[in-house]
């Protein structure tokens, strides 16, 4: 039924006269180290991001297994998860845009967190073609507990020669309410968290080149602009990427590693648990 009501906006959208809009896909492969929960998984997904006029439209279905340690209450101990992204955009004019958000873990046969959703809200001011700020703030609910999120992100973008620069400073406040203090799922959680991550693309003769990282403590965070959910009970402290791309025509491919060193949550696992991920990613641009 998911399936079919993601397939049911994209033929929607698509019906209509679009410019500058895409379609993609993703996979990615992961690697846990240290863990006590988990070994290795793969995600795959797809999308659309339609442009229509002042309106952007994104969407992306995501689905992924892991490899999970002795976890036998599940069938053949893997874990499965689905999950949707949605996010518009309506641009009033070149220096103002407001964008609205929504998350949804749509199953997860694991934890406590299926089921559960989010819905975002925010704003973009562009002082000129240099300088551009967006706010957002999100609210994720759970069966068991709520989190609010607070998102300030300031792009600067810049030219040397035919040489397109982009440097993006984001900070993250997080809010872990629980009315439950003991044996739950948030359990060695902090009950608020700050995180700040800057971000570098370079872009030219049809090459790409990004850089990020992430400093701080962070759990249950959406990350990238909303297509993401760290819905699992680990807290980040540190998050490393890089990625190099190139067009070809109407196509982008993207190879990307991404480096993440966590503590499992409520288990208190805190042996250098290391989580590592190779990711290709392909577009279509029409």
């Amino acid at each position: 039924m998911n399936k079919f009501f993601l397939l049911l906006i994209l033929s929607a959208t698509l019906s209509a006269q679009t410019i500058h809009s895409s379609l993609s896909t993703y996979y990615e492969n992961k690697t846990f180290t240290n863990s006590v929960q988990k070994e290795d998984g793969v995600v795959y997904g797809f999308g659309a991001d339609i442009h229509y006029g002042g309106s952007e439209f994104k969407v992306t279905y995501e689905q992924a297994k892991t490899n999970t340690i002795g976890l036998t209450n599940i069938k053949n101990g893997d874990l499965e998860i689905k999950k949707l992204y949605m996010r518009y955009a309506y641009n009033f004019d070149k220096k103002f845009a407001l964008n609205i958000n929504y998350l949804s873990v749509l199953e997860d046969n694991i934890a406590p967190t299926d089921g559960g959703f989010a819905f975002g809200g925010g704003m973009t001011y562009t002082f000129n073609r240099t300088v551009a700020l967006n706010f957002t703030q999100y609210y994720t609910e759970y069966e068991d507990f709520d989190i609010f999120q607070s998102d300030f992100r300031v792009d600067y973008k810049m030219k040397v020669d035919k040489v397109k620069l982009k440097f993006s400073s984001i900070t993250k406040f997080i809010s872990v309410e629980d009315d439950e203090a003991v044996g739950t799922y948030t359990d060695n959680a902090q009950n608020t968290y700050l995180t700040t991550g800057v971000k570098f693309h370079a872009h030219a003769k049809g090459y790409h080149l990004g850089l990020g990282a992430y400093f701080g403590k962070r759990a249950f965070a959406i990350m990238d602009d909303g297509f993401k959910i760290q819905h699992h009970a680990m807290e980040f402290d540190r998050t490393y990427a890089v990625g190099i791309g190139k067009n070809f025509y109407d196509f982008v491919l993207r190879g990307q590693y991404v480096y993440q060193r966590a503590v499992e949550l409520p288990v208190n696992n805190n042996q250098n648990v290391k989580v590592s991920v190779y990711r290709v990613v392909a577009n279509y641009k029409f």
